[in-house]
């Protein structure tokens, strides 16, 4: 397996996703998304297993001060990429699959 958690160290569901990885001895890569971000191509990869709406954080106030609701489609994507407090998290990727939150019935299947 190579784990992969991308998520900022301030989210809750980044820590759990981190301690449900630790105590099964499984190790992983972790990427602060705040101050990263994600690659293109990090990002079509996920984006084609779980789709654009399930990575955008309506909730978070960078939603409202860019006015997303408002932008056209083609250009969420581009602000998306750069402002990544806008992603959900954690994004946990294992090669192809990935996950948008807090999913441990789904990373037990990855093992």
């Amino acid at each position: 397996m190579n784990i992969q958690i991308f998520g900022s160290s301030k989210c809750f569901d980044t820590k759990k996703a981190q301690r449900w990885f630790k105590e099964r001895r499984i190790k992983f890569q972790y990427v602060d998304l705040p101050s990263k971000g994600l690659s293109p191509r990090e990002y079509q990869s996920v984006k084609q297993k779980v789709g654009f709406e399930a990575l955008v954080n309506t909730k978070c106030r960078a939603y409202e001060d860019l006015y997303m609701a408002y932008i056209a489609p083609a250009a969420r994507e581009e602000k998306l990429l750069e402002n990544p407090v806008l992603f959900q998290t954690p994004i946990v990727r294992n090669g192809r699959e990935a996950t948008v939150g807090y999913h441990p019935e789904v990373w037990e299947t990855w093992e």
